[in-house]
């Protein structure tokens, strides 16, 4: 597809997992000290893309992290995330949850689509999702850029959905890995900063 001829009817910004529980202080990862600046500043960076993109008839989707509650609640988590994650408990990133949600600067999110892996494509609606909607281009902006970012947008490049990521609308635990990361994906979609961005879609 064709970035250029693609209405912002037909784009949606894609907000990867910067929900309470990764964000918020009093979250899951928030009390275990596991954040970085450059993750806590993307909801205000991001949020002036999300406001532009619902003003004009655009779509606010967020694809959150989800740990689904087994026999007695307790979340069924994958071994290799249970090592790398060891304080994660139960009640954290549950669905219908405050930890859950995506963070209040970026609502109200036209929906939010529950994603079990890195990438939000896995066994999620969200391809079902977009479909209703009509999008062919998505604004891939959150967390972590080596991870569910990577992932999402290698995802969305092989279904032909026109992808593009932000660069400053995005973040590692560390700047190395969201540089990295970032220069791995550059022969995969087009790489833009959010203010690039709000000045395309501002003379559409």
């Amino acid at each position: 597809m064709n970035g250029t001829t693609i209405s912002i009817e037909h784009t949606a910004l894609l907000v990867c997992d910067l929900q309470n529980d990764f964000l918020h202080p009093e979250g899951a990862y928030g009390r275990a000290g596991q954040t970085a600046p450059e993750i806590l500043d993307l909801p205000e960076r991001v949020k002036p893309l999300a406001d532009l993109l619902r003003s004009r008839g655009g779509w606010v989707i967020s694809t959150n992290f989800t740990l689904v509650p087994g026999r007695g609640g307790e979340p069924m988590i994958s071994p290799h995330l249970k090592t790398l994650r060891p304080f994660l408990a139960k009640g954290d990133f549950k669905p219908g949850s405050w930890g859950h949600r995506t963070v209040d600067a970026l609502q109200p999110v036209d929906v939010e689509v529950e994603k079990v892996a890195y990438s939000a494509f896995y066994m999620s609606r969200l391809e079902w999702v977009l479909a209703k909607y009509g999008v062919e281009r998505l604004l891939v902006c959150g967390i972590v850029t080596n991870g569910g970012v990577a992932s999402t947008v290698r995802d969305a490049h092989v279904r032909d959905f026109d992808t593009i990521v932000l660069e400053d609308g995005t973040a590692a635990f560390t700047p190395q890995l969201h540089e990295v990361s970032i220069a791995a994906l550059r022969p995969v979609c087009r790489v833009a900063t959010v203010a690039t961005m709000l000045e395309e879609m501002a003379t559409r």
